[in-house]
């Protein structure tokens, strides 16, 4: 496997998102699974495993810690902290929280480093900013848990360019994580470029557009109740119609070069920069395995460029939040930049 800096540490250049497992598409895949695709791509080179403690509330890192304990000293943990699930209303149910204040980080990483088994986070993140507290608060926890070896390096989530800079300032920030694929080309409006200026890797999530870009989700009715993407606009039944139509001149594209359509998807974010990690997940070992196909697709200018006006933000259709998802984080939007 080919390998990318991320901070202090030498990754492969495709990790694996581990949320998939365990919230977000429908119901989670069996604990049996989990482990066969945690172990599967831990045999097949990747040494960058991303989780969060909002992943079924804790359940994803509990899954990870469990499965990979005694592999410890083989790849890189990533999770995160600042949002997860908290028992607002006393009655059992857990609600999804953003808090950044620095009492609850520690709480967190104590909670984090329990359920993933280990004495240290080799990266954590700021899951999400809580404009609540300033940056330089929040950061400032963080940087506590480094000096007192809870965690090795730190990151932040859904963050815009000013924010990193601030946060960089207290201290030196990793890497950044935000969506980044062909649909979504927010990253390339400033913090894409920030992360290279001061250093930072960027790690790509949604690589291959939420399953859009792998050409096998057509018809949205389908989704499962509790899929997230049944609350984003792009998934919507007439803007999903609309972005369907992008499809069949991008699989021509993947037929041209030779590849599949999720390899195409990874292997453009490769091209762009050798600082971007992107990090698919799947709950699937025959998915994984062709995801990480990726790193051996070459692709030359002239088709780089095809899929760069094929499929933009101005061809896509939908916003990739609705209003409540997209107050909650802090990433620059085309729509912010043309008013």
């Amino acid at each position: 496997m080919q390998q990318r800096n991320l901070g202090p540490f030498s990754v492969s250049a495709i990790g694996l998102g581990c949320m998939n497992l365990s919230h977000a598409y429908g119901a989670p895949v069996s604990a049996e699974q989990g482990e066969r695709v945690l172990l599967a791509a831990l045999d097949a080179g990747v040494t960058l495993f991303d989780t969060a403690t909002l992943y079924g509330f804790g359940a994803n890192e509990t899954l990870v810690g469990r499965v990979l304990k005694q592999h410890r000293s083989r790849f890189t943990l990533a999770s995160k902290c600042g949002m997860q699930g908290v028992d607002v209303n006393g009655d059992g149910k857990l609600v999804r929280v953003i808090d950044g204040r620095p009492a609850t980080l520690r709480q967190t990483c104590e909670d984090s480093l329990r359920r993933l088994q280990t004495d240290v986070i080799d990266l954590y993140y700021l899951h999400r900013w809580d404009k609540k507290v300033p940056i330089e608060d929040s950061v400032g926890a963080l940087a506590d848990l480094v000096r007192a070896g809870k965690i090795r390096s730190i990151g932040l989530s859904e963050v815009s360019a000013a924010t990193l800079r601030k946060a960089h300032a207290v201290h030196p920030i990793a890497a950044v994580q935000t969506e980044y694929s062909l649909w979504t080309r927010n990253p390339e409006i400033a913090v894409l470029d920030a992360c290279r200026e001061l250093g930072a890797a960027f790690v790509a999530f949604s690589p291959v557009a939420r399953g859009f870009l792998c050409g096998e989700l057509r018809d949205v009715s389908t989704l499962d109740a509790k899929d997230i993407r049944r609350a984003m606009p792009r998934f919507a039944p007439d803007a999903y119609a609309a972005n369907l139509a992008l499809l069949d001149d991008y699989q021509a594209i993947a037929r041209d070069v030779g590849c599949t359509p999720a390899q195409l998807a990874l292997a453009w974010l490769l091209h762009k920069a050798e600082h971007i990690i992107p990090i698919p997940g799947t709950t699937s070992v025959a998915h994984l395995q062709d995801d990480l196909g990726a790193v051996d697709v070459r692709l030359d200018v002239a088709t780089m460029a095809r899929l760069d006006a094929l499929i933009n933000e101005r061809t896509v259709v939908g916003s990739r939040y609705n209003a409540q998802s997209a107050s909650e984080v802090d990433t620059e939007t085309f729509e912010d930049r043309a008013a």
